[in-house]
């Protein structure tokens, strides 16, 4: 259409909710440059447009963000609907602006380009999903009329389609022909027409519910139920761990969010479930072969080769002295013995720092009520009142402290610091968190002294003088600056913190904790009375015939420390942004070939250091595991990250798939020995830590799940 118009006249692109009265951008097309992007354009001339993160802060040039409208057009309200409009209608310096719920981005010259709307674009399993491209993809089958594509309880896919000529069958053969898996819906509801309000738009309210808890998770359309005693038990654990009623017996465990963590659960919980001995099942043939009726037949497989023993599940000790796990003794010595001989210019070493922004969906949070929710988090996790120190035979022993004894006696300890921060803008905010986080008295290992929150509030000064807000309230842009020692605490520990500080927070009440169930120290012991013969097997076969002192041949544009006390413990930060066509497909690739985006991440990144040594075939980094390997670990807040050597021995005609599949199967293979401690890698081989060259280079994959990025207080 436009080639045949721009011939006879001028084609001008008009953008504009109602609520800016029409129109608020403008752009005039040229057919010669923008053959594959037509931008939305330029503000109006009474207009002001703003693009704005989550946060109501300005995203930089080529970045997605809101669209925000201000100006003579926007309208002043909802008639009779004051909460519409407060949601809509949002005061910035002093000005109204309408929230248009629109995604653009701007590009080099200033131009709007739209990108889709906010509600339709959602993350599920870690995946971002654009949910206007399955629509788009369902309404090419053309007994069609219309569809829409919902998250339900955000882990399912579900689509509503219009249509009197079509069955779920030809849904998902249409979806699966041109779909990634983790796009398509895993419930299709057909209707004869899709409700529509007043105004002739969709209205979701009166979508029918999906009853998914009631109905059957599936890759096909007939519900396979259990046809022997191995399949039913393996359902009842599916069905468990995914939180349904019924999962289909053929349906593929990565279709509905399974992942190798998960994948690691279910090992361990078929050993126990099953009383198998520890080589009886092999966790890479779980995942070759992902289904309910495919792990049945394994499992049975096992049954019929080996004998099976009493493998019990781990149970609490009721103890409140140990010694420390196997991480924690390789952290406090690290800690302790050599960044303390190294002088080196930052005093926490371990330090993990949790910084949270108080958005205006949080304002207004008074700061003794997060005060008990925060001591009261404390006296549930035990781990985080453990002291932690060397005693007279050279043992590291944890020892936790009574609660009532710290959080009474020990304000300093346990109690929130509050700082006021001048108005300076964020260079002063960055410089107060650094000075915190350096604190030589942070931490306190042998008094338990290894959580500290700070509250970092604005004050705004005058000529005259400062003003604070009301003491006991925090309000929009104040910090929370919650700091936590390596050694009591990992990455995966931060979503049953912030879970529990807003269950505690919103209750205003203690946690209830049970007595009986397992907690860190119960943990240590355990790990320590372990059998890990099989797995020293393991690792040295690993690192047989390889040098560990010899150093990768990486250009490097600086001379490496040979020694630790040359080694200043800090880094470097390189930073390299990929563009959403680059991510999509690593995405969709993952998905295809079944792999998780650890095993695709460090594949590239051996084919990347393959380059950089000029064809050295021989590699071997280090990698982390989150060594959660049991069910009853899942829930508990500590410190379980195992570092450890990921050797390949590539072929130099391998494809990238073969790359790609030999990395997963050696992925695949650790699993099974993640908990096998570092230390003892290295005493096997005669090494210290300070000449192992697989350290020198570690690779990690992290997700940020968006209960950990954005944490709600108030019911909001």
């Amino acid at each position: 259409m436009s080639n045949t118009l721009t011939h006879t006249c001028r084609l001008w692109n008009l953008y504009g909710p109602a609520e800016t009265t029409v129109d608020c951008t403008f752009h005039l097309f040229n057919n010669t440059t923008e053959t594959e992007s037509f931008p939305i354009g330029r503000p109006l001339s009474n207009d002001q447009n703003l693009v704005l993160d989550q946060f109501l802060q300005s995203v930089s040039i080529n970045q997605e963000g809101e669209l925000f409208v201000g100006g003579m057009g926007v309208f002043a309200g909802y008639l009779g609907r004051d909460d519409l409009t407060a949601k809509a209608l949002i005061e910035i310096d002093g000005q109204l602006f309408y929230r248009t719920g629109d995604l653009v981005k701007m590009d080099n010259n200033g131009l709007l380009h739209y990108q889709g709307r906010r509600d339709h674009q959602v993350k599920l399993h870690g995946q971002r999903i654009e949910l206007g491209e399955i629509e788009r993809c369902l309404l090419n089958i053309p007994s069609i009329s219309a569809c829409v594509v919902m998250k339900w309880n955000d882990d399912y896919l579900v689509a509503y389609i219009q249509s009197s000529h079509v069955n779920e069958e030809q849904l998902r053969q249409h979806s699966q022909s041109h779909l990634p898996p983790h796009m398509i819906p895993s419930i299709f509801i057909i209707l004869d027409k899709l409700p529509l309000n007043q105004n002739g738009k969709l209205d979701r309210k009166l979508l029918p519910s999906t009853h998914l808890a009631s109905m059957h998770l599936t890759n096909s359309i007939e519900l396979l139920l259990p046809t022997n005693d191995i399949e039913v038990s393996i359902h009842r654990i599916w069905c468990d761990i995914f939180k349904q009623n019924q999962i289909s017996t053929d349906t593929n465990i990565f279709t509905i969010g399974g992942h190798s963590l998960l994948m690691m659960q279910l090992f361990h919980r078929y050993k126990i479930e099953f009383h198998l001995e520890t080589n009886a099942l092999s966790i890479s043939n779980l995942f070759q072969h992902p289904t309910i009726i495919h792990h049945a037949q394994l499992i049975q497989q096992s049954i019929n080769t080996t004998h099976t023993l009493d493998n019990i599940p781990w149970s609490s000790l009721h103890i409140v002295l140990a010694r420390a796990s196997f991480a924690q003794e390789r952290i406090y010595l690290d800690e302790q013995i050599r960044f303390s001989s190294n002088k080196t210019t930052t005093n926490n070493m371990y330090v993990i720092p949790l910084l949270y922004r108080i958005s205006y969906m949080n304002a207004h949070i008074p700061i003794t009520r997060l005060h008990h929710a925060f001591q009261s988090v404390i006296t549930k996790h035990n781990i985080l009142r453990t002291a932690l120190y060397l005693d007279t035979n050279g043992n590291i022993i944890q020892h936790c402290l009574d609660a009532n004894i710290i959080l009474n006696d020990d304000v300093k300890t346990y109690g929130l610091a509050v700082v006021n921060i001048h108005n300076d803008g964020h260079g002063h905010m960055n410089e107060v968190i650094v000075e915190i986080l350096n604190q030589a008295d942070l931490f306190d290992l042998s008094k338990g002294r290894v959580i500290r929150c700070h509250i970092l509030r604005h004050c705004h000064q005058s000529q005259d003088n400062i003003s604070y807000k009301n003491d006991d309230l925090l309000t929009e842009d104040d910090h929370i600056l919650i700091s936590i020692h390596h050694a009591m605490f990992d990455g995966a520990s931060t979503s049953i913190f912030l879970r529990d500080l807003s269950l505690a927070y919103q209750s205003d009440d203690s946690l209830s904790a049970d007595d009986n169930s397992l907690n860190y120290m119960d943990y240590s012991v355990h790990e320590h009375i372990m059998d890990m013969s099989s797995s020293r097997k393991f690792w040295h076969s690993q690192l047989e015939r390889y040098n560990i002192e010899c150093s990768l041949s990486l250009p490097v544009d600086r001379q490496r420390s040979s020694t630790n006390r040359q080694r200043s413990g800090l880094a470097s930060i390189a930073e390299i942004n990929f563009d959403n066509e680059l991510c999509t497909s690593f995405l969709n690739y993952a998905s295809s070939h079944h792999l998780t985006y650890f095993q695709l991440g460090l594949s590239i990144f051996y084919v990347f250091l393959f380059k950089l040594t000029h064809g050295q075939t021989d590699l071997c980094i280090s990698s982390i595991n989150a060594n959660r390997y049991r069910s009853e670990l899942v829930d508990m807040i500590g410190m379980f990250v195992s570092t450890l050597p990921y050797r390949v021995e590539l072929d130099l005609h391998w494809s990238f798939d073969e790359v790609v599949k030999y990395v997963q199967e050696k992925c695949l293979s650790i699993l099974e020995h993640s908990h096998y401690p570092l230390q003892h890698i290295l005493d096997d081989n005669r090494s210290s830590q300070s000449n192992v060259s697989f350290l020198e280079i570690i690779f990690d994959f992290i997700t940020v799940s968006k209960d950990v990025e954005h944490s709600y207080l108030n019911d909001a």
